[in-house]
């Protein structure tokens, strides 16, 4: 499911997975390859729903149905006790067809590599320079660059890895992946120790607790005084957006765009995967989005979860970090849990909903999301209730309603609603 440009130029867009809602969505709305974690050794293993070693066999068939690959992550530091997991989940993937495996440890790269996998080096591995792509050239056949990096830096790299012909153990040249979009660490590309000192829990085992994200007060050790600081947020980035400049990131020669967010809901991934395969499309069809274009693509994401934008980032060369004045979610609209998903009637396309909390009104825009269906948008263009049109239903009621995605039963149904007018 690669797009190619008229240069020949393959470009492969990646989005997070850390449940099958997630997985789902990423799938609908055009991933070309989708990544995610298996138990405890990759670098979301806290907070991000991971999935099973059982599941691998389910994810993949799902990703081929859908003409996308499927990416493991083993990228945490790992200890001795773990290697014989390593050996197990390689084979595993392995034998469930998995296209790749990212990681960054040494003795993971010599695992994955005898069991006949493709490997892609983790962001983790810090590579920020032509040399170092060099040397993990015998490993792997993409690598994340470090996160720093300028579009001048990144071009001379992608043009270097042409000229020497560097390539990877699949013979073909050595295939650079950027992070385009979500959020950024205050450690940038190297591995944090922030929350192993305050916590005794790794950042780098994928354990973190986060204590970048926390406001503070900066006091004057010998006399008490508390120093005014304009934000208190002094370590937590705003979250990274390359829409704008997403035509010059292609044209420096990157060739897998990665979205952070293995941790986020599945309207996240389907947002942000459906803006940025829109961006890819059209760079591969060597169209200019215009300014309303480029404005209806910040404002879905804005729509979603966010602590601010820092757009261009790094990549423009700009000072280091813009920083977020809150750890919270800053999207301009919020989901109302409101019920869950009774029928979907396919002949009719019609919808049945158990309204358990709130009510609804004709007009308003919902969401629903569920395993299978990932997450769709509509409006309650017309509402009927015990088969009667109307207006609005209230908590207890069942209410039917057209829809032409075929949801599933059980799935959670919610209302979204501009932030400002709660």
């Amino acid at each position: 499911m690669s797009h190619i440009k008229n240069n020949s130029m393959s470009v492969k867009l990646l989005s997070p997975a850390g449940s099958f809602e997630s997985l789902s969505a990423a799938l609908a709305n055009g991933a070309d390859a989708v990544y995610f974690g298996v138990g405890k050794l990759n670098m979301c293993s806290r907070g991000a729903l991971n999935f099973s070693a059982d599941d691998l066999p389910a994810i993949v068939d799902m990703c081929r149905s859908k003409g996308a690959e499927a990416w493991m992550t083993l990228n945490t530091i790992v200890f001795d006790n773990e290697l014989e997991e390593v050996r197990r989940l390689c084979r595993i993937a392995r034998d469930s067809g998995v296209d790749a495996v990212i990681a960054a440890d040494t003795a993971v790269l010599e695992i994955a590599r005898s069991c006949n996998l493709s490997i892609h080096l983790s962001v983790q591995a810090y590579i920020a320079n032509l040399g170092a792509v060099r040397f993990y050239s015998r490993y792997a056949d993409v690598m994340v660059l470090a996160r720093e990096l300028s579009l001048a830096q990144i071009s001379a790299i992608c043009r270097g890895i042409k000229e020497e012909n560097i390539t990877g153990p699949s013979g073909e040249l050595v295939k650079i992946e950027v992070f385009i979009h979500g959020a950024l660490c205050v450690a940038v590309s190297g591995k944090c120790y922030m929350s192993l000192a305050v916590f005794n829990s790794s950042a780098n085992r994928g354990d973190c607790y986060q204590p970048c994200r926390r406001a503070y007060k900066v006091t004057d050790a010998v006399n008490g005084q508390e120093l005014e600081i304009e934000n208190h947020h002094v370590m937590s980035p705003a979250d990274l957006c390359t829409i704008e400049i997403l035509p010059r990131l292609l044209d420096a020669g990157v060739s897998v765009l990665k979205i952070e967010g293995r941790g986020r809901s599945s309207d996240y991934v389907a947002a942000v995967t459906k803006v940025y395969r829109e961006g890819v499309d059209m760079w591969t069809k060597g169209a200019t989005p215009d300014a309303e274009k480029i404005n209806l693509w910040k404002e879905t994401l804005a729509g979603v979860f966010n602590r601010g934008f820092w757009h261009g980032g790094y990549y423009l060369g700009e000072k280091t970090g813009e920083w977020a004045n809150s750890a919270e979610n800053k999207s301009t609209r919020i989901k109302i849990l409101c019920g869950k998903v009774l029928n979907y009637y396919a002949r009719s396309g019609i919808v049945q909903v158990q309204l358990t909390s709130g009510s609804v009104k004709s007009g308003e825009r919902f969401l629903i999301t569920g395993p299978t269906t990932g997450a769709a948008e509509g409006i309650l263009s017309s509402l009927y209730c015990e088969d009667l049109p109307v207006s609005q239903a209230a908590k207890g009621k069942e209410i039917t309603f057209p829809f032409p995605v075929h949801v599933r039963k059980n799935d959670s149904f919610f209302l979204l609603a501009d932030r400002n007018d709660n």
